[in-house]
């Protein structure tokens, strides 16, 4: 049983789609269920990539992340377990699709999940939610419901544009939401050390986030990018790859704080 106390709620969040969010949130998920820690992922992206990239069939659910946000289901009552030990996700289904319209016209519409992940509360370690690629109502919910924000930062040109915009809307989540919320890790993703472009946007991150940024990069690798078409983790797929060593220091990187 995990201490609800020192429970994490990561929101991991970029509007920019393909900077390594759902990768990012499986494979860290899976490096910390494998120190023994116990992981529930939040599919929040109507693609469902995290729930597929973890060998779960999002089509064969009757309720679903859709569920928790509109029609009041706890989420205790959606988690499913994964092939893999200590790690659980809450799958998104194609529902989740329609999910903003029809958000518009529920009461207290930015709280839904904060309030169903309360029935999960001391159940689970790290809660990391994967946000869809923009700043809708999917994710403002996911700013509500998180104690932490995490950012995948690809490193490339425009790398940095899109985070004042993030900045913005966790500042309005903070002032009215979320008193506590704040962007805690940075981290830099698809890195090349050969590529001078990858080295120069590792320099202007850390110029703007240098409390933030992880320690740990993580290289730009095929293995990495194969790995969710096979329902597996990259520490179950290739466990002595790069991207596998790159996750399970992040996850140290975690754990010490």
């Amino acid at each position: 049983m995990a201490d609800a106390s020192t429970m994490k709620i990561f929101a991991v969040a970029n509007q920019k789609g393909g900077v390594g969010k759902t990768t990012t949130t499986i494979s860290l998920g899976a490096a910390l269920a494998e120190r023994g820690k116990r992981v529930l992922v939040v599919d929040l992206d109507p693609q469902g990539n995290a729930t597929t990239g973890l060998g779960v069939d999002g089509r064969r659910f009757e309720r679903s992340v859709y569920d928790v946000l509109l029609n009041d289901v706890p989420m205790v009552d959606i988690v499913e377990p994964t092939g893999f030990n200590n790690l659980f996700v809450a799958p998104a289904t194609l529902d989740l699709a329609g999910v903003e319209q029809e958000l518009t016209q529920v009461i207290s519409r930015e709280l839904r999940l904060k309030k169903a992940i309360s029935s999960v509360e001391g159940e689970f370690d790290y809660i990391f939610i994967d946000c869809p690629p923009s700043l809708g109502l999917i994710t403002i919910n996911a700013f509500a419901a998180a104690t932490d924000i995490m950012v995948p930062v690809q490193t490339e040109f425009y790398a940095l544009e899109g985070l004042t915009q993030l900045q913005r809307i966790v500042d309005l989540v903070q002032k009215n939401l979320n008193p506590e919320l704040k962007i805690t890790k940075v981290i830099l993703t698809m890195y090349d050390s050969r590529n001078t472009l990858s080295v120069d946007v590792a320099k202007e991150v850390k110029k703007h986030f240098e409390n933030e940024l992880c320690r740990t990069v993580v290289p730009r690798t095929v293995r990495l990018a194969e790995a969710p078409s096979f329902g597996q983790p990259i520490t179950v797929f290739d466990p002595s790859s790069k991207g596998a060593k790159a996750y399970r220091a992040l996850a140290e990187e975690l754990i010490n704080g």
